[in-house]
């Protein structure tokens, strides 16, 4: 009877630590919950703002480059007229030509 008594006396004393423990997990769990939802809301912050700065980013680097082809049209353009004005007979023959070749590319 003394083994039994003495285990009723083990589980009184346990029961109010057990309750304390899962008391304490339960807030313990409520915190991590909490806190993985800050740090998702704040991830998903991030990474929008990268995006976005990298959106930026590659809408500049697409301006300067298309402004850096529009400035190599304008300069091809401008040494084309000035070879044209330089030598005209050249230049039509040179037209001529390639309109000969076009011609006999489309036949086919």
């Amino acid at each position: 009877m003394a083994t039994a008594t003495g285990k009723t006396a083990n589980e009184s004393r346990t029961n109010p630590d057990l309750e304390a423990d899962i008391k304490q997990l339960k807030a313990d769990i409520e915190k991590l919950t909490k806190q993985l939802a800050k740090t998702g809301e704040h991830g998903y912050g991030t990474a929008r703002r990268a995006a976005s700065e990298g959106v930026e980013q590659l809408r500049a680097q697409g301006e300067a480059a298309f402004d850096n082809l529009r400035s190599n049209a304008r300069d091809v353009e401008a040494q084309l007229l000035a070879s044209v004005r330089e030598k005209p007979v050249t230049s039509l023959a040179i037209a001529a030509g390639v309109g000969f070749l076009f011609a006999l590319l489309a036949r086919r």
